[in-house]
């Protein structure tokens, strides 16, 4: 017989070494290494975008002020879900933004391998060396947007899942296929033997966007704003495009750079399509 649905389970949290409590402070601040299998998210509308993405939620922590957010949660909310309530004081100890809503959830954190991402129309983005976690989110955010199958957060870059990360990617990092932590020579070279084309954007590129294949199985690598990518990623790739930008504008940022690129991918890919 099925399981028999029950209500939330509630209970009420008055101490700061509350066992949950520490687990939602360490997910929020992005504690991996205490529990790398979930994920700390704040506020209503990355709790709603993720549960309305089927994330699988753990637990709810409500803070007093908080609790008028229920009622835009409660048809999102699982049945049986545990909802801890605690004061305002208690939340704002564990939570990891300046003004708290009063609400977090505890979610089970995606797992993605390299079939999920590379696929017959593969659009991979590729970032080496992109250390500010907001630019990681908000491209993973324009790679969902445009159409791409994944992104692949190489050693050196920002974790895609660290708490800034995600609240910048509004919930894309928990639907689109990522992948983190691999040495940048490892991922091209798997990408190569995946027979996927590899695209460099760099200063020194000597393709513009549109004249870029987009439409093959293909990645697109974009670096760190300082350095840029590695010199013998760029010189490997099949492609090294630049994005041609005024004399008064050496560059720009990695998540300009990449937005623009999957925004031409976009396109082509569209065009194929209707023609």
């Amino acid at each position: 017989m099925p399981p028999v649905a029950t209500r939330p389970k509630s209970e009420r949290i008055e101490s700061r070494d509350n066992r949950w409590l520490k687990r939602f402070r360490a997910a929020l601040h992005g504690d991996r290494e205490m529990d790398d299998a979930v994920l700390g998210l704040e506020g209503v509308r990355l709790i709603s975008d993720a549960l309305g993405s089927g994330a699988q939620a753990e637990a709810l922590l409500v803070s007093d002020s908080g609790e008028r957010h229920l009622t835009h949660l409660k048809g999102l909310l699982p049945l049986g879900l545990r909802v801890l309530r605690t004061s305002d004081r208690l939340f704002a100890a564990a939570a990891d933004t300046e003004t708290p809503q009063g609400v977090a959830l505890l979610v089970k954190a995606p797992v993605w391998n390299w079939d999920d991402l590379v696929r017959p129309a593969t659009l991979a983005v590729v970032l080496s060396g992109v250390q500010d976690p907001g630019n990681v989110g908000t491209i993973v955010r324009s790679a969902e947007a445009l159409g791409a199958t994944g992104m692949i957060a190489c050693s050196g870059t920002a974790h895609p899942l660290s708490p800034k990360a995600v609240r910048a990617s509004a919930g894309s990092v928990l639907r689109l296929p990522t992948l983190a932590g691999e040495s940048a020579q490892r991922v091209f070279d798997e990408l190569r033997g995946r027979k996927l084309r590899q695209h460099a954007a760099t200063l020194a590129g000597e393709t513009a966007p549109r004249d870029a294949d987009f439409i093959s199985p293909c990645a697109i690598w974009v670096g760190g704003e300082g350095a840029g990518l590695p010199l013998e990623i760029a010189r490997a790739a099949d492609t090294r495009i630049r994005i041609r930008l005024r004399s008064t504008v050496e560059s720009l940022n990695a998540a300009a750079a990449a937005a623009v690129l999957l925004y031409e991918a976009s396109r082509q890919r569209a065009y194929k399509t209707v023609r």
